[in-house]
């Protein structure tokens, strides 16, 4: 009898269930013989505006140089982000999307007999990468659907070295308070890294953001993650950094790929840091987006989770018909069932045409 060679993996290995991706346009088409100019992705939380002006020029000018390996240190970037947050380059980590940069920490700093602390309902890349590290995951309750920042501290024991936090958190839009999570801070051990995820910043009102990088001089141990994925409109690039301590950063730049920001990525995410008038356009119709949304959910009697990202998560009933319902009608949003929450469906804000489609395809989804 031949051996099954999956066996010859760690059973930690063997246990994780793949994260699921929200389904590409393309793939919908196929199944469903629709016209993917008819279809309406709102899944993945991208910017439906797509990219800046400034942005596009810069990547019109790095393509000629593809066939030479990107600046493995990433050097245009960083000076650009250093002088955006008043940091020194060396609190810098580059990675391909925020998700690398949450699993360099996984590898830099979890291992078996380790474990790590994150919320219920909270990023499904948190567990996914912790327990790719054969560590141990110890899932704190959610309160009213966001973390419960009192309770993580809590749950902290002798083994926990990584405390995951999402703010605003993916897929539920909650966002913890500046106070609360200073409090937190200063409760933590100091030998556990407190990764706080801040990947939907930008869609934050300017007084609901917290001044996270300035912690950074008073708490070595935080790590703060941002994206250029979802307001900079640069999702398929797969740009994303962190900001920590240089000994940490130092740590996560030990296990990161050398070229693992693409030089398309690289000029593209610098062009954009100064395309601030896009993300400015971004972030207001977005807003205007969100209360469509909720006004939609409200007139079709439905909750929904109040959210801070440019996406809102509503309560449907039974979210796996619905979701399929959808699917025949062209609309693609989230099931997130794999979050502990099977009755509710994840939709991403999209321009007003595709919101208003939505919600007379979800109308009509209730109804059928």
């Amino acid at each position: 009898m031949n051996m099954d060679l999956c066996e010859l993996s760690p059973a930690y290995i063997r246990s994780i269930a793949p994260y699921q991706a929200g389904k590409p346009i393309a793939e919908l088409a196929r199944e469903m013989g629709l016209d993917e100019k008819n279809i309406v992705k709102l899944a993945s939380n991208e910017n439906p505006l797509g990219i800046g002006p400034r942005t596009r020029a810069a990547i019109d000018a790095a393509v000629g140089e593809v066939a030479r390996y990107p600046d493995a240190n990433g050097y245009e970037l960083k000076l650009a982000l250093a002088r955006r947050h008043g940091v020194d380059m060396t609190s810098i980590v580059l990675g391909n999307g925020s998700n690398d940069v949450l699993e360099l920490v996984s590898l830099a700093f979890l291992g078996p007999q380790r474990a790590a602390v994150f919320s219920e309902h909270a990023f499904l890349v948190y567990p996914l990468a912790t327990q790719a590290r054969g560590a141990r995951s110890i899932a704190v309750p959610a309160r009213q659907y966001g973390h419960d920042l009192e309770a993580m501290a809590r749950a902290v024991d002798d083994t926990t070295y990584v405390l995951w936090i999402a703010n605003p958190n993916n897929p539920t839009g909650t966002l913890a308070s500046q106070q609360d999570l200073e409090a937190l801070l200063k409760r933590v051990p100091e030998r556990v890294i407190v990764v706080i995820d801040e990947a939907y910043n930008e869609y934050l009102r300017p007084d609901l953001r917290s001044d996270s990088v300035k912690w950074l001089k008073r708490h070595p141990n935080l790590v703060i993650t941002r994206t250029f994925s979802k307001a900079y409109g640069l999702a398929g690039l797969r740009v994303g950094y962190a900001l920590a301590h240089p000994s940490v950063a130092d740590m996560l730049n030990r296990v990161r790929q050398p070229f693992n920001v693409n030089s398309i990525g690289l000029a593209a995410a610098a062009a954009a840091l100064d395309d601030m008038e896009f993300v400015a356009r971004s972030y207001a119709e977005n807003l205007q987006g969100l209360k469509q949304i909720e006004e939609g959910a409200r007139s079709l009697g439905l909750e929904y989770i109040p959210s801070y990202g440019n996406f809102i998560t509503i309560r449907v009933g039974k979210a796996a018909e619905v979701y399929k319902r959808l699917l025949r009608r062209g609309v693609i949003v989230r099931p997130v069932t794999g979050y502990g929450l099977p009755g509710h469906l994840r939709v991403t804000v999209g321009t007003a045409a595709e919101n208003d489609k939505f919600l007379a395809a979800l109308a009509a989804s209730l109804r059928e």
